[in-house]
Parts: structure tokens; sequence; C-alpha cells
């Protein structure tokens, strides 16, 4: 009840500030401020602010909001685990995997090497011709 009252009362002193703006000839901010002076009415009006002001108030919804917390951190700590753990599943028991070969799907972290051109005789000075080229052709 005290909600609503302090809501009305809000949404009132909000019109009376847009009316006298209005008389100011400012009337595109009038229309502004009877808007945002409107939005408590309207939440009294629906019954939003009393659905508000019983749930603030309410231990009940407290603890909920602290279980949906708890479930939040819950999955949020999981998938860190599991991001970290580059999504590898734990193997329990020493018994087989349940793929025929895990390590098939996982990516080579070998470095291949790369195929030599041109001559064999070459030394890495001769490697860096392309770019010095470059820079040349643009001044530097």
């Amino acid at each position: 009840m005290l909600a609503e009252t302090i809501c009305s009362a809000a949404a009132v002193a909000g019109l009376g500030i847009a009316g006298i703006t209005a008389y100011r000839k400012r009337f595109l901010a009038a229309a502004r401020i009877a808007a945002y002076a409107l939005v408590p009415l309207g939440l009294v009006m629906t019954g939003a602010v009393e659905w508000i002001a019983d749930t603030a108030f309410s231990p009940v919804a407290w603890a909920g909001f602290g279980v949906l917390g708890g479930a939040w951190l819950l999955l949020s700590s999981t998938r860190a685990v599991e991001r970290r753990r580059g999504g590898r599943k734990e193997v329990a028991g020493g018994a087989e995997p349940g793929a025929v070969a895990p390590t098939a799907s996982t990516p080579s972290r070998a470095v291949a090497p790369k195929p030599q051109t041109g001559k064999a005789g070459q030394s890495g000075a001769e490697d860096f011709s392309d770019i010095e080229a470059i820079l040349k052709k643009h001044g530097i």
C-alpha cells in the first residue's frame, strides 16, 4: 500500500514538472518528462509494484534467489573446468576409453617440417630477400 502511494505521488509530481516545462514552451522536454512520470503510475495500475514489494520482503523469494545463484555458480564452474581440461573426459578406474581411437580426433601438436624450395645450399639471409624488396618498394 505504501509503495503504491509513493509511486502515485511520484507520477503526480512528474506530471506537474511536465506541466511547468510545457508552460515554458519546451514541449519536447515536457512530453519526455510526462512519459517518464507515467511509468510508475502504469506499474501501480498493473499490480507490478505490489508483486515487487511482496517479493522484496519475502524470505522465501530471497532463498529462491540464493538457490538460483548457487545453480549459476555450479554451472559456470563446471564449464570453466571443462574448458581448462580441453574437453577431455575422465576415465574412471583404469577402464578402456569409449572411443576406438581416442587420439584420432585431437589435433597433432607436432610441427611438420617445412618443405625446402629452391637450392639446398641457400643461407638464412637469402630467405629475407622478398621482405627486403617489399621494404625498399615502400621506401623503408
